[in-house]
């Protein structure tokens, strides 16, 4: 702030007694900074505050009575009152030894309310403004909070949405202020074109961004609204999906989106350059760095000479190599890859070169963007905090941990220099989204305990800002009533352990087979990560049982459960789950494995051991065409501990395991047909899935083939009744197959199986059909 000339040859007592004045249009005359820091005031008087206390006032300033102070506290506290939002003008002067602050309060406002909104409710408006009840009158807010009204109406498609307001006036400094919408028509994308694409077709292409054209259901998924953000992501998502197909060179030209004014239709045209298809040449790595020793890090490399180029195994590659030499002691080697086209054969060599990267230190994480989210989620998310080695690969690993978490519709991290040239700011922009969902399902299964099921639940990934999960639901079936409860806390005690607990409560009527029973219990459960994809869970499961039905019409297994009902089963459970899928709801590629190993005999009525394991593996057989193959398999096998085991301790198989078969439709029986369930099992399926032909990929049609095949065998149930035995215990394999209809619903992904049994007993129970639907919305 400039000094004028008289003050500058003022003498140190005249500058007591001289008039300094700041105000917020920074035209007044200051004292210069040597005399300001000469002058020492005696008290601070406050003038022009009536609603505002003066200790409010004395708070937001920087200068203290019997301190020196500068030019630089003079404008800092100016600028710290407006800040508050409370006062329209404020300056500061001297008069004596007395700082006088002279305010002018804002208006206060009395109520807010919209008016004309009818597409979004009153309370979601008011959680986007900044302008409160009881909170100060600003012109400049209330043009910062028209903007946020305006972009909630672009984010469902009413761009064309005018705001204006009207502000009256009433009693005491008071305001009543009103939010004028006029929310316009509806704007849609009706088309998405791409220029310049040979490799894969316009559909193709279409079925990777997350923005869609507009079809009969949009009015409820949103996708065909045209956000210039949300084109930016896809834009992303296009460029991995050809960096991780072999095109390096792939590039987008331009996208862009085109209104016609008439109709409120936009059409997007996406133009890219494919560039040609890599392979891998010959892959090495060198180190400069004494101490490590290169070789042994040829085994970490996640590619191949000959496969084909893919921008997530140098990542991948990178971030194995960066992890064994940081915890081999080298915080600040740093991985570089090095890769030599060779046009005539379009491959590229990769060498990854590790050295000694310069020395740098983590200063402070700023978080910025987060409105609801807390600080301390986001940063619990970094492996490295204030004052660690600063490894850009652990910034990049967070960065994956944010976007996995589904809380932020963009995570963005940037350095800056810090204080000294060797400290590094890291700055983490994110956005946050919405996380909690109302879902609705449906099913309907044939044969006994089966028809109709609905189910609602109220799910919310990001509880209260916390990262914790929470999801209530209720389901009701023709003979069945489900209750749910689930918590998990990602970060127990601080740690990156996930634990939680499950409640339930269910209802079975089974008409058909003369029983019916009720279960009820809870669990506990810890999660803790071994590696990027390794888990391993420990769970307590708690669960009453009791039986009911005509004991005169019942095998004696189901005549014991239900005269000595209830019954109780607490057990200890250990999983160990292997997760490479590229995506939870439509895997391309990857795998999911899970053993798992359960003691029950914690002073419950049963007691066995029981080891698990299942398996399934995504491959895309054809890129363009959407081709996906999957192979799964399972097993399990009951080891009696004591005494007889019980129908509900055995395995059971079924529509869910292999389809074509009914609910216990398939093992082990009593000569009267009812299911006694086995000791061991052996399941495997392959599945090849597909868009449908005729129908645009976006609408999230999808075919399959599948084939089935198992077996469930043994048992160590005691048959009593006269004339009882058990047959089917021997390891008969049972086969299916079959077609199914997917569909990426609104609502959820809805599937309907047609299989027809190719190997089976005369006692098996068929079920051919089976429809499901169950997710949120």
């Amino acid at each position: 702030m400039k000094a004028g000339s008289r003050f500058l040859n003022a003498v140190s007592a005249f500058a007591l007694s001289a008039s300094m004045v700041a105000t917020g249009t920074g035209a007044a005359l200051v004292a210069s900074a040597s005399v300001a820091q000469a002058a020492v005031i005696n008290r601070v008087e406050v003038r022009g505050a009536t609603r505002v206390s003066p200790e409010t006032v004395r708070a937001n300033i920087t200068i203290v009575p019997g301190k020196s102070f500068s030019n630089a506290d003079i404008d800092a506290s100016v600028k710290r009152l407006y800040a508050t939002g409370y006062f329209s003008d404020v300056s500061i002067s001297i008069s004596g030894g007395t700082l006088v602050v002279n305010v002018s309060e804002n208006q206060l406002v009395n109520q807010v309310v919209f008016n004309g909104n009818r597409k979004i409710k009153d309370d979601k408006l008011q959680g986007v403004v900044r302008t409160q009840p009881l909170g100060p009158y600003s012109e400049a807010t209330v043009e910062t909070d028209i903007q946020a009204i305006k972009d909630a109406y672009a984010a469902i498609g009413r761009s064309d949405v005018t705001v204006t307001t009207q502000v009256v006036p009433i009693a005491e400094g008071r305001v009543n202020l009103a939010f004028v919408i006029n929310e316009g028509e509806r704007t849609k994308i009706t088309q998405i074109n791409f220029v310049g694409n040979e490799a894969y077709s316009d559909g193709r292409l279409q079925s990777v961004i997350a923005t869609k054209e507009s079809g009969i259901f949009s009015f409820l998924t949103r996708k065909d609204v045209y956000n210039p953000d949300k084109l930016r992501a896809d834009e992303e998502l296009l460029r991995q999906f050809y960096y991780n197909r072999g095109y390096a060179d792939f590039n987008i030209i331009s996208s862009e989106a085109t209104l016609n004014e008439a109709t409120n239709e936009y059409t997007v045209t996406i133009t890219v350059e494919e560039g040609p298809r890599y392979d891998f040449g010959a892959i090495n790595v060198e180190s400069t760095v004494e101490g490590i020793n290169a070789e042994e890090l040829k085994g970490l490399v996640q590619s191949h000479e000959g496969s084909v180029y893919k921008a997530k195994d140098i990542q991948d590659t990178m971030s194995a190599i960066s992890k064994r030499v940081a915890s081999a002691g080298y915080p600040f080697a740093r991985v570089t890859p090095r890769g030599n086209r060779d046009l005539a054969n379009h491959t590229i060599a990769v060498d990854y070169l590790v050295d000694q990267g310069e020395r740098a230190y983590v200063e402070r994480i700023e978080i910025r963007g987060n409105t609801r989210t807390r600080d301390y989620v986001i940063r619990r998310e970094f492996d490295v905090g204030e004052g660690d080695a600063f490894n850009q690969e652990m910034i990049a690993r967070a960065k994956r941990r944010l976007e996995a978490l589904g809380y932020f519709s963009s995570v963005n991290i940037t350095t800056q220099p810090g204080s000294a040239a060797d400290r590094v700011i890291v700055v983490v922009d994110v956005q946050d989204q919405s996380t909690g969902s109302f879902g609705i399902g449906a099913g309907y299964a044939a044969g006994s305990g089966g028809g109709f099921l609905v189910e609602a639940s109220i799910e919310e990934k990001n509880f209260l800002g916390r990262g914790q999960y929470i999801r209530l639901a209720a389901g009701k079936g023709e003979d069945s009533q489900t209750y749910n409860v689930s918590f998990t806390e990602p970060y127990f005690l601080g740690y990156r352990l996930a634990a939680g607990f499950d409640l339930f409560k269910n209802e079975h009527d089974y008409d058909d087979d003369n029983y019916s029973y009720n279960d009820q219990g809870f669990s506990l459960r810890v999660t803790a990560p071994i590696t990027e994809n390794l888990s391993t869970t420990l769970r307590y499961n708690y669960t009453e049982l009791e039986y009911f039905g005509d004991q005169d019409e019942l095998s004696s297994p189901y005549d014991r459960v239900v005269e000595d009902s209830p019954w109780t089963r607490s057990s200890v459970s250990q999983s160990v789950t292997y997760n490479t899928l590229d995506d939870a709801q439509l895997p391309h590629e990857g795998i999911l494995a899970s053993v798992t190993q359960e003691f029950a005999g914690l002073g419950g009525t049963s007691d066995f051991y029981k080891l698990t394991g299942k398996a399934k593996w995504y491959y895309t057989v054809n890129d363009e065409a959407d081709i996906i193959a999957s192979l799964a398999g399972s097993a399990g096998h009951l080891f009696k501990t004591s005494g007889s085991m019980e129908v509900f301790d055995q395995f059971q198989l079924g529509s869910n395991d292999i389809r074509g078969f009914e609910r216990n439709g398939i093992g082990p029986r009593v000569n009267n047909g009812d299911a006694l369930g086995g000791t061991t099992y052996f399941t495997a399926s392959a599945e090849a899935s597909f868009p449908l032909p005729g129908i645009p990929r976006d609408s999230g049609f999808r075919g399959a083939f599948f084939v089935d095949a198992g077996t469930l065998y043994g048992n160590d149930v005691e048959l009593t009744g006269a004339g009882e035995f058990a047959r089917g215990t021997d390891a008969s394999l049972r086969a299916s197959v079959g077609v199914s209809l997917i569909w990426a619903s609104p609502f959820g992904p809805l599937r309907v199986d047609y299989a027809v049994p190719v190997a089976k007993e005369d006692f098996d129970e068929v079920q051919n059909f089976k429809f499901g639907i169950n997710s949120s919305f």
